[in-house]
């Protein structure tokens, strides 16, 4: 789960000791807040991304764990131009989406699906976007819009991007969650019946969990993704995220064994929870900047 950039504590409630919970295979996660949506392009904060882009989705790179090195995930390896303005990403073989009671994939993931992403989020005369109208904050302030000159598919498991400028952090930008991988087959399913719109409702990933239900600021669902690519990553068979904005209830749950998970505990309750011997309290650096900014203008 992404920290919080003031005190960087991830509290864990039996992970490791708790024969029942090793044996029920859930994990529940108290969520600090209600995402906006599950169509990861469209947000910027932690709260969204954990809930649509971590969970259900993958990029064409990820980030090492607890890095910030990019390295592959639904492209394998990638191959970088002398001049450092071309970009081919080899895909990965085998991946498949997320079957739901609303979408049945008839085909793996392939160099369509990376097209219909990142050409969505470049052309505002997209079919799709101007059926849901939609803005991607992350991609255009980062100022992608304006140095992807284009992207181009030379056969179905391998996309290459063009772009006008050197952008030396150009695949690590590309594994930041805003670039998750949408289905090219379920978007244009949704565009055939008129209701574009549920691609932020009713998501479909490829990642290591399946979307089931969701109830505003109460509890997201999640099962575990049987087909996921790497098997190996997907430890549990139900996610819950049960959603409390008041951190003092969200550590209540956690000593109570309600949730196993929690995040942005107070700082002031710090020194007592990591004196609890039934909860660990893993801290790291975190990479945001904080800065307060005067505004001079009258």
């Amino acid at each position: 789960m992404r920290m919080s950039p003031l005190c960087k504590a991830l509290l864990t409630a039996g992970l490791l000791t708790s024969a029942s919970f090793a044996q029920a295979s859930n994990l529940v996660y108290c969520s600090e807040g209600s995402p906006g949506g599950f169509d990861p392009g469209l947000y910027t904060t932690g709260t969204d991304f954990d809930a649509s882009s971590e969970t259900m989705f993958n990029r064409l790179a990820e980030f090492e764990r607890g890095g910030t090195k990019a390295q592959p995930s639904l492209a394998t390896s990638w191959d970088i131009s002398e001049d450092g303005l071309t970009y081919t990403f080899h895909l990965r073989e085998g991946v498949k989406f997320h079957s739901t009671d609303y979408f049945k994939p008839t085909r793996d993931f392939n160099a369509d699906d990376v097209l219909f992403t990142f050409q969505r989020m470049l052309d505002r005369d997209h079919p799709f976007r101007k059926a849901y109208p939609s803005e991607f904050p992350y991609f255009t302030d980062m100022g992608l819009d304006q140095n992807i000159a284009k992207i181009e598919k030379t056969d179905d498991k391998t996309v290459v991007f063009t772009l006008n400028a050197v952008d030396a952090a150009f695949v690590q930008n590309l594994a930041m969650s805003f670039a998750a991988v949408h289905s090219a087959e379920y978007a244009d399913q949704l565009l055939k019946s008129g209701k574009a719109s549920q691609i932020n409702q009713q998501p479909i990933g490829t990642g290591p969990f399946v979307f089931s239900r969701y109830q505003k600021d109460a509890v997201i669902r999640f099962k575990g993704n049987k087909e996921y690519w790497a098997p190996e990553q997907v430890k549990i068979d139900n996610l819950i995220f049960s959603i409390n904005t008041d951190t003092s209830v969200r550590t209540q749950k956690l000593r109570a064994g309600e949730c196993h998970v929690t995040l942005n505990p107070r700082p002031a309750d710090l020194q007592g929870l990591q004196a609890d011997k039934n909860l660990s309290v893993p801290t790291e650096p975190g990479y945001n900047l904080g800065y307060i900014a005067y505004n001079i203008w009258p």
